[in-house]
């Protein structure tokens, strides 16, 4: 038997964290002596306490490890935790790597450009026959699951010119998580509906727009700009808005490259 002094040295594992692993149920001591409150542990308590170790590397919380512990030798299970962990790692991984990268493009625009700003502009949007994707998508930065549906249509798409690339956001509000949205393209010729690409004869319609050069991270100042023109110069809104992507992350990685109009219906 080990005395908690000497495990802690062999399992690298401070006494303070035994201890509220003991609490938790996690890695119980083999004895706890009733006089003085000493724990005891055995020798092979320590595979037990390195599993612990390397599945808190993993990110796994302590709460889910008592769990795990309980299924350790199960492969098959323990295969599903840990592959439901890489794939929450990986989106955190994503969602990562678009914050630094707004963080660059905002360091670089404070650095190198003056205070962007947004002229508006009233204009019609013709009408024009488009492939369209209306579906719910699990939040505003996965819209890219809507455009890849496309791909699902036997025939390729002839894109019009221009082709209008509109994402338009059909809820009342912001939503945290299942976005409803409509993506659609302004085609040439003739194409068979799909089971989720759609086409159709889309009307015209009058917007309030104004271009954005640049990353997305400018998109709030860009509509609360529209929206104050819309106010000051008599118009109202009535219909969802919609961005059209002149330029996007199908033409080009590069957010500085981007060109996005904004559009709120007007009357």
């Amino acid at each position: 038997m080990l005395k908690i002094g000497d495990f802690s040295k062999l399992s690298r594992v401070s006494i303070r964290m035994l201890r509220h692993y003991d609490d938790i149920g996690l890695l119980k001591p083999a004895q706890t002596d009733d006089m003085t409150g000493y724990r005891y542990y055995r020798e092979d308590q320590l595979f037990v306490a390195a599993r612990i170790t390397a599945l808190k590397d993993m990110g796994f919380a302590l709460a889910d490890i008592v769990r795990i512990l309980e299924i350790y030798d199960d492969k098959e299970q323990m295969d599903d935790y840990m592959l439901a962990r890489q794939n929450e790692l990986a989106r955190q991984a994503k969602e990562t790597e678009y914050k630094l990268m707004l963080l660059d493009t905002a360091r670089k625009r404070l650095r190198k450009e003056p205070k962007m700003n947004f002229d508006v502009n009233v204009k019609t949007i013709p009408e024009r026959y488009a492939a369209t994707v209306h579906m719910v998508v699990p939040h505003y930065e996965d819209e890219g699951m809507a455009w890849g549906m496309m791909g699902e249509c036997k025939q390729p798409l002839i894109p019009a010119d221009p082709c209008y690339a509109i994402a338009e956001f059909l809820d009342d509000e912001f939503k945290e998580e299942n976005v409803e949205i409509i993506v659609s393209m302004a085609v040439k010729g003739k194409y068979e509906d799909t089971e989720h690409v759609k086409f159709k004869t889309l009307p015209a319609v009058k917007v309030a727009s104004c271009i954005i050069k640049g990353g997305y991270d400018q998109m709030g100042d860009a509509y609360a700009t529209v929206v104050s023109w819309i106010e000051s110069n008599g118009y109202k809104m009535n219909g969802p808005m919609f961005n059209i992507y002149h330029v996007g992350p199908a033409q080009t990685q590069n957010p500085e490259e981007f060109v996005t109009e904004a559009c709120f219906p007007v009357e």
